[in-house]
């Protein structure tokens, strides 16, 4: 059921953003792109997050199924993090005229990368499971603690080329309807797709596991 409502969802979405999304004032049709880097890099923190929530769970049951499901998430937030980069170099290639530029929000997500990246690496480098459970929930509690500071808060306190959402005086979003539609359907999508994917990596029988 879960694979049938995220191939539908994904083909409204895809329909919406290029057949429906009118070009934004300044940016023309490069908005369009928004809408897969959006959700690309919000379900990568909620993927890191659930790997923190999965690894706190071993270290208090000591069950190896939340030790994999921590790793999965890991991994499918690290792959959804990639995404993020690219599409937002793209942006930036368009945009600004060079893939990168070391503005704080591509630095903050390379330490980003490095950071998941290592914990990849620690994974691979130890054969021992429990052992292996042990130190990488470890890693995932004190790694997720980074997070918000390398995604919401350091970038904000220099100056970004990074566009950041407009507030109006009623303190919501101040965005088009169709394109705040749009975007909240794609967040739906790529948070439905994370859910599907992390559960499918590790088997259908650890979906008690899901908080």
């Amino acid at each position: 059921m879960l694979p049938w409502a995220v191939g539908l969802l994904t083909a409204v979405v895809i329909y919406l953003v290029f057949f429906v999304v009118p070009p934004a004032q300044g940016l023309g049709d490069y908005v369009r792109i928004a809408f897969f880097h959006i959700p690309m890099a919000w379900v990568s923190v909620l993927a890191f997050l659930m790997s923190a929530w999965w690894g706190a769970g071993y270290l208090r049951r000591q069950e190896m199924r939340a030790d994999r499901l921590s790793a999965a998430s890991a991994k499918l937030g690290l792959v959804f993090v990639v995404l993020a980069t690219v599409s937002g170099a793209v942006f930036s290639k368009l945009t600004w005229g060079a893939y990168w530029n070391w503005d704080p929000r591509q630095t903050t997500i390379f330490v980003l990368l490095l950071i998941y990246g290592a914990y990849l690496t620690l994974r691979a480098a130890m054969p021992e499971p429990r052992r292996r459970a042990r130190v990488t929930a470890v890693y995932a509690l004190f790694s997720f603690l980074t997070v918000p500071f390398l995604v919401f808060i350091i970038p904000r306190l220099y100056f970004s080329l990074h566009p950041s959402p407009v507030i109006n005086g009623s303190g919501s979003l101040d965005m088009d309807p169709v394109m705040l539609g749009t975007l909240l359907a794609g967040l739906l999508d790529a948070t439905l797709l994370y859910v599907w994917l992390v559960f499918r990596s590790v088997g259908g029988k650890d979906k008690e596991a899901l908080p």
